[in-house]
Order: structure tokens, then C-alpha cells, then sequence
């Protein structure tokens, strides 16, 4: 399944594209006008209503927080609809630049070093795996590869045991496997130099050696296609012997090792319709072949070491080793364990390599061939210095086997295209499952703070559980530019199970409304307001805001019983452009239209979760106490929902039947309707995403617990263990 994006830029097609692209443009601007004069004549009507009959006050209150909850919903469209204008300007501005030739390149001799930061907890290793050859595979020929371990480093569990050995052992298992393609390209470039040592011992000089200097040339410019060439034949067979178990196994094989096979066989193509004079033209093509392939692959446990952060989130284990590069350092036994202590002149030392360019990438993500080199040469074009994140919003890896982790998927699929949107109007957020990022930003942004009475460097805020978009207004603020580069090049997993999807977005909701007050500082403070500044306000503060806006919005204007008389026919008409627009979005991103519907109903069955994270947010401004991070589970069972998150969505689809009752009785049959979609859907949403069986198993699951801890209940029975000596 391929976005509609992904096949144009794949095929090539102009005239096609160019067609669909002014269809769906003029499409959007259609759109937003009929979503505005909708909702501008019911704005109009409503004001008509309580003018003409001289409306009491409670009529005017109740009017008031009506037009109000509808305009949050409403501003939600328009912003969608906004952003789906700019990504088909940015699509469209991607295409013809790629038509253009107006590839970005960097000076081969020195390409810029990358360091590949891979943040891993309690990940199945098999998934790790995929992630870091991925990036190891990545065509830009300076970078190393470092998986971060955040697992607790001396675990008793066998199971964790297990699971932390296989994750260390990656590094060495891959450094084998790639061993085999290094030594060819090795191979080939020492060749290549035993061929350039004899013509510069020869000393030959005129007509004749210039003529033998463009035969060598040209045969050593074969060999260098040729090692492309095995390499790619090497790609195919680890495609053909990887195990194909999920989607994700098959997407690995067909994305990542067949299209870098096939990428090889297109630069060996390349190379060989090349015509060089002289050997010396050749060592930048000899030079960059060996190092795509002499990738150094580590790890690093921060959490190993007591006097480095072991705060429980994502932000601080990245934080730990950026603060670390360009150090040289040793391990010394003192006060309470290890201690990672800067090294001596005369004291060897682990060298932590620094680079201008860190690629952070979730330990479940996958990146496509193309995604370093291009990003990197985006970040190296003239007149992009103060660009600080470059990235690709991650798509849902597809092919998904469950219901619910395609529509789930869907819905990330379509914040790609918020995000392009964002972009287009200068309002992007760093989205943290994968970015290529200026080390010299980061430190512009850094402070510092004391943890357990340890000063700890910060670079990446970790005050939120979103720190990536936190992050984003302390670098807007400083002046640094985010792009989001217009091609579906990184992919991450979408939980599989209801209970798993909880835990997502409620993290998800849990930070914007902390971060908001930072946004309204940096919008009223640095620079006169204008339009462009207006618009870029007017999509960041949405973002923010949005979870909280929407749910809440439409969770009030569902069970709380307005008067008919509110309900004009201008909200659907209003409402119609958004929906329309986005089941098309859905079918241009390889899902089918009615999957629209499913999307509401899993929406609807979020807003529990998504109310939950929206009053941890509130919480922690209250209190000050800070959220703790709570990572996806990635398991191969079901995670259990817990039972208020079941119990919750039930509840209100029987409010709403009985609400539906009470309307019609009094004759509200708009809310009627209203309210019976609403439960049907929830209800649907349930079923088709939940199940029954897991309906019950998670509702009685605090029961089950309960009666397994009461007292006097006999233990038990197990094997007994041998006694301990």
C-alpha cells in the first residue's frame, strides 16, 4: 500500500500529478470557503434568533457556550484544511525541484559526520535489529551508529536478563553481518589504490600514458560498479533468508533491504556511464564506498554509571550521551558504583566521537535508503544554517493484520499531512520518533539542573512527557527553523491492541497545555506581528491545543441537551467539507474511504484517554509534580486495558441512549440523532476494536486481582527452588 505521493515521485508523472494537484488544491480552497460561510451564517442565525425574539438570559448564556464548543470544532476543520493546502503546495514545490535537478550535494571529501542515537527500553530485540540496520544501511558515508540501553543494567528477572543480553549483543551481531559487504568494498578500494601506487611509480608522462591513465580509469570505475553490484546481490539474499513474521518483517525486506539493494544497482548504473581521464577523479567514489560500509555499531547504558541522569524518560537518556560527545572518558569505581569520569592526558580513554549532525530514532522506527544523505544535504545547502530539525514525519508502517492498528495507523498517516501543512506556514513541531538535528542548536537551548544533587546537561527538555515539541518552541524561540522534508522516507509501529493505544495517547494529550504559556511568550515577544506570524500562531497554538479543544468540545455539546432551535442546517453543511476532504486523504494514502468512519469511532472511543492525559497536564500545573514517562508496550500479547477505560466508554453510550429517550420526549430530535450515532459508534468502536473477550477480560480484571490477594486464600502452588547454600 503506497501513498498517492509516494507513487508520483516513484513513476514520475507530470502531467498526472500536476492534474490531481490543482483538483485537490481547488478542492481545499472550496472547502475552507464553505467550512467559513457555513459557519459564519450560523453565527448569523443564531444572533438573528435571540435579537428577534428578545431571548432571556439564559438563552443568551446557553447561545454563547453553544457557538463556543462548535467553534472549537470548527477551528479544528480549518486548520486541517489549511494544512492540506500547504502540504499539496509543498508536494507540488518538492516535484518540481526534483524535476529541476536542484539536488543538494555537500563537498564529498568532507561529507559531514552524523551519529545515529537509537534510545532503546526494554525493546524486543528483534525489533531493534531492523531499526539499526536500517540506519546502518543509510547511504551517507561518515556516521556511527549508537543504540542507547535504558533498561535497568543489573536485572534479576530471567526473562529480563534474556531480553537485556540479546539487546547488548546487537552491535556484534550486526558488526558480523556487515563485515561481509565491508570487505568487498575494502577489496575494491585497495585495488583501486594498488592501481593508482604503479601508474604514480611508473612516472610516465605524454600522449600515450594520458590515454593508458583513461583506460585504468575506466576499469577501475567498472570494479567500483562491479562492488556496488555484489553488495546488492549480498542485499538480495539477506532479503530472501529474513524471516517474514508480521508486516513489519515484510515492510524490512521489501523497503529497506531490496529497495538499498536496489539503490546499489542504480549507483553501479550511474557510475558506469561515467567518463573519467584520470585515476585521481576517482578517489571521492573509492573513498565513499568504503565508508558506507565500515559503520562502527555500540552501545551505551547511562544508567550503569551513577553519576549520570537516570531519569525515567526518553529526553534525559539522549540528553546523557549528546553531553558526552567530543569527550574522552574512563571508568572509575567510587562512592555508590561506576562513575563516567573525564580522562587524563596520559590516561587512555573511551573516545566519544563528536559531530555537527545527531540522527535520533526511536528503537521501533525504520528509516528508508535516502533518509541521511538527503536530510543531511538539506541541513548543508546555502542559506539553511539556521535550519536546527530535519526530518520526515514517521508514517504507520502498513500492512497491519489488526482492525484496530490499521485505523490507528490511518490516523497517524494523516498527521503527515498536518505536518507538511505546518510547515508550509512556518509552524512545525519536531516529531521525536525520528529527526536529524544541528548539534549547535541543541546547545543554544541547553541548561542545566541538578538531579539527586548531580548536575545534569539538558539539552532536550524532559519538564513534559512530549518533550519534541517543547523542544520546538525553545529553538523557534532562539531563531532556528524546523523542516519537514516532503516524502514519506521514516516509518514507526502503531500499537497493536486497545490497551497499548491507551497508554500512546494519553501521553500524547499530556503536555500541550503546559507548554502553552511558552508558545504565547515566544508569539507576543520576538518580532512584529504580522500575517505570516498570524498564521503561524494560529496552527501552533492548535497544536497544542487541539486534544484538549476537540474533546472536550464535542464531548459537551453531546451530552449536554442545547435547544433544537440551535442546531441550524448550516453545521452540517459546514462540517461536510472536512469530512469529505479527509476520507479522501484516506484513500490517497492507500486506505479505503469508509475507513473514515472507522476513524471517528476509534475517536470517539479515545476521548476517555485523551481526558486522562489532558488532566495529568492540568495536574502537574497544579501541583508542580511531574508526569512519569510511560513507554508503548511492545509485547506480543494483548495489553490489558485497564477497566476505566472500558467501563468509561459503556458508560457514556448508555447516558446517551437514555439521553435519546429523554430528547425525543421532549422533542430535541436533532440531539437525538446526535446522541444515538454518537452511542452507536461507541459501541461499534468497542466491538470491532476492542472485542468482547477483551471486553470482559479487562473490566473483571480488578476483580480477579482482588480475590487473588484476599486474605486467608491459600498460595499458590509452584515447584520449589533449591535452597540457597
Amino acid at each position: 500500500m503506497h501513498s498517492r505521493d509516494e507513487r508520483c515521485q516513484r513513476s514520475g508523472e507530470r502531467s498526472p500529478f500536476n492534474g490531481w494537484w490543482r483538483r485537490e488544491a481547488g478542492l481545499t480552497w472550496l472547502g475552507i470557503l464553505v467550512t467559513a460561510a457555513a459557519f459564519t451564517a450560523f453565527v448569523a442565525e443564531v444572533a438573528r434568533h435571540l435579537l428577534r425574539d428578545g431571548a432571556p438570559v439564559l438563552h443568551i448564556v446557553e447561545a454563547a457556550v453553544y457557538v463556543a464548543l462548535v467553534s472549537l470544532l470548527i477551528y479544528g476543520a480549518l486548520v486541517y484544511l489549511c494544512a492540506r493546502h500547504g502540504y499539496l503546495r509543498r508536494i507540488a514545490d518538492h516535484r518540481r525541484a526534483v524535476r529541476a535537478g536542484s539536488v543538494c550535494t555537500f563537498d564529498e571529501d568532507r561529507p559531514p559526520a552524523v551519529v545515529i542515537l537509537v534510545p532503546s527500553y526494554k525493546e524486543d530485540a528483534r525489533v531493534v535489529r531492523q531499526t539499526l540496520l536500517s540506519a546502518a544501511l543509510q547511504d551517507h558515508p561518515n556516521k556511527a551508529v549508537v543504540l542507547l540501553i535504558d533498561d535497568p543494567p543489573s536485572p534479576t528477572a530471567d526473562e529480563d536478563i534474556a531480553a537485556l543480553t540479546a539487546v547488548r549483543a546487537l552491535p556484534d551481531d550486526l558488526g558480523r553481518l556487515l563485515a561481509e559487504p565491508a570487505a568487498r568494498a575494502a577489496a575494491a578500494c585497495v585495488a583501486f589504490e594498488r592501481c593508482q601506487a604503479d601508474v604514480a611509480a611508473s612516472g610516465r608522462t605524454g600522449p600515450a600514458a594520458r590515454e593508458e591513465q583513461r583506460r585504468l580509469a575506466r576499469a577501475e570505475l567498472a570494479r567500483a560498479a562491479a562492488a556496488y553490484r555484489e553488495i546488492a546481490l549480498w542485499l538480495d539474499g539477506q532479503a530472501r533468508q529474513h524471516p517474514v513474521r508480521d508486516h513489519t518483517d515484510a515492510f524490512f525486506v521489501e523497503r529497506v533491504l531490496r529497495a538499498t539493494a536496489e539503490a546499489h544497482r542504480r549507483t553501479a548504473k550511474d557510475l558506469e556511464a561515467q567518463v573519467p581521464e584520470r585515476l585521481e577523479e576517482l578517489e571521492d567514489c573509492f573513498r565513499r564506498l568504503r565508508a558506507l560500509f565500515a559503520v562502527p555499531i555500540s552501545t551505551f547504558e547511562r544508567k550503569r554509571f551513577v553519576n549520570l541522569s537516570h531519569a525515567p524518560n526518553k529526553a534525559m537518556n539522549l540528553n546523557a550521551y549528546i553531553a558526552l560527545m567530543g569527550t574522552r572518558r574512563v571508568t572509575v569505581r567510587g562512592a555508590g558504583g561506576l562513575h563516567l569520569v573525564t580522562a587524563r592526558a596520559d590516561e587512555p580513554g573511551h573516545e566519544f566521537p563528536d559531530a555537527p549532525y545527531i540522527l535520533t530514532l526511536d528503537a521501533d522506527s525504520l528509516v528508508l535508503p535516502g533518509y541521511a544523505s538527503r536530510l543531511i544535504a538539506v541541513m548543508q545547502k546555502p542559506g539553511n544554517e539556521r535550519v536546527a530539525v530535519a526530518q520526515t514525519p514517521y508514517s504507520a508502517i502498513p500492512g497491519a493484520p489488526s482492525e484496530l492498528e490499521r485505523v490507528a495507523g490511518a490516523t497517524t498517516d494523516m498527521q503527515y499531512i498536518v505536518h507538511q501543512g505546518f510547515a508550509a506556514n512556518d509552524a512545525a513541531y519536531w516529531v521525536g520518533a525520528n529527526a536529524l538535528l544541528r548539534k549547535t542548536a541543541l546547545a543554544t537551548i541547553a541548561t542545566d539542573a541538578l538531579e539527586n544533587g548531580r548536575l545534569v546537561r539538558k539539552f532536550i527538555q524532559d519538564r513534559t512527557v512530549i518533550e519534541d515539541t517543547e523542544s520546538s518552541i525553545d529553538l523557534v524561540a532562539r531563531g532556528w527553523r524546523l523542516y519537514n522534508h516532503p516524502q514519506r522516507l521514516a516509518y514507526s509501529a502503531t500499537p497493536p491492541d486497545y490497551g497499548a493505544l491507551i497508554i500512546q495517547r494519553r501521553r500524547w494529550a499530556n503536555g500541550g497545555l503546559l507548554i502553552l504559556p511558552k508558545l504565547l511568550r515566544y508569539l507576543t515577544r520576538s518580532g512584529p506581528t504580522g500575517w505570516r506570524r498570524m498564521r503561524e500562531g494560529w496552527m501552533r497554538i492548535h497544536y497544542l491545543t487541539s486534544i484538549a479543544a476537540a474533546n472536550i468540545g464535542f464531548l459537551a455539546v453531546v451530552m449536554f441537551p442545547f435547544g433544537d432551535w440551535l442546531s441550524t442546517a448550516w453545521l452540517p453543511v459546514a462540517a461536510v467539507p472536512y469530512f469529505v476532504l479527509y476520507a479522501r486523504d484516506l484513500r490517497h494514502a492507500g486506505y479505503r474511504r469508509r475507513d473514515a468512519l472507522g476513524v471517528y469511532a476509534l475517536n470517539i472511543l479515545l476521548v476517555a484517554a485523551n481526558l486522562a492525559g489532558v488532566t495529568k497536564s492540568l495536574h502537574q500545573a497544579g501541583t508542580g509534580r511531574q508526569t512519569p514517562f510511560k513507554r508503548t508496550p511492545k509485547v506480543a500479547r494483548r495489553t490489558a486495558a485497564p477497566a476505566l477505560y472500558i467501563a468509561l466508554p459503556l458508560a457514556l453510550a448508555l447516558y446517551l441512549c437514555l439521553g435519546v429517550v429523554w430528547d425525543v420526549v421532549a422533542g430535541r430530535w436533532d440531539h437525538a440523532a446526535l446522541g444515538s450515532s454518537t452511542a452507536a459508534l461507541m459501541l461499534y468502536a468497542l466491538a470491532r476494536f476492542v472485542g468482547r473477550r477483551a471486553i470482559w477480560q479487562d473490566l473483571t480484571l480488578p476483580v480477579r486481582r482482588l480475590a487473588a490477594r484476599r486474605p486467608g486464600r491459600p498460595p499458590r502452588r509452584t515447584s520449589a527452588a533449591p535452597a540457597r547454600p
